[in-house]
């Protein structure tokens, strides 16, 4: 029986979590992504993965939650899902030979013992110079509204891209797996055991 729950409704970070081959659930959490007042990203990222994972908690006690949370920070700007493909292009048109931070904050709570981690990986892209037409036909492409930073790290968003830095290319898509293992293990989960 799975004791691992993804709070997420999205697909690539499914996706990536079934490379670890640990049985799991998932659940679409509803939660309002509004940053406070003054929240630094590293905060923000940490509150919301946390606030995914429990709003789930009730109804999956015994268990172990994987909340995840991602945002792009530019020039001092928070930036989470564009929401439509104006904003979505007006994004990677100040992005465009600059180098944009992305902080995922990533949180595991254990429903069994009432206990949790909460951390954040950082991985920065520098985007090369986007012509306004490549920038168009990107967004009318690839449709990145869900996505921070207005791109798909996992599909075409790749040729947006001079370089990437940073320690899990995972991170950018959105679930940091090198970290979330280092959690699994301590939560006594290891995804090298026999069977998961």
């Amino acid at each position: 029986m799975s004791r691992l729950v993804l709070a997420s409704g999205s697909r690539w970070r499914r996706q990536l979590l079934e490379r670890l081959g640990i049985p799991f659930h998932w659940a679409s959490p509803d939660i309002d992504e509004t940053p406070l007042p003054g929240e630094p990203p590293e905060a923000l990222v940490h509150r919301l993965a946390l606030a995914k994972a429990r709003r789930l908690a009730e109804d999956w006690p015994d268990h172990l939650i994987i909340g995840s949370d991602q945002v792009a920070v530019f020039a001092g700007d928070i930036l989470g899902k564009p929401g439509d493909e104006a904003t979505a292009r007006a994004n990677l048109a100040r992005f465009s030979g600059n180098r944009v931070h992305f902080l995922t904050g990533l949180a595991l709570l254990d429903t069994r013992h009432c206990t949790h981690r909460v951390c954040h990986e950082r991985y920065d892209v520098v985007f090369r110079q986007l012509s306004d037409i490549e920038i168009l036909h990107y967004v009318d492409r690839e449709k990145p509204l869900d996505s921070a930073g207005s791109f798909r790290m996992e599909g075409l968003g790749i040729a947006l891209f001079e370089t990437l830095e940073g320690k899990d290319p995972n991170t950018l898509i959105g679930l940091p797996l090198i970290r979330l293992c280092e959690l699994l293990r301590e939560a006594g989960l290891d995804p090298l055991a026999a069977g998961g």
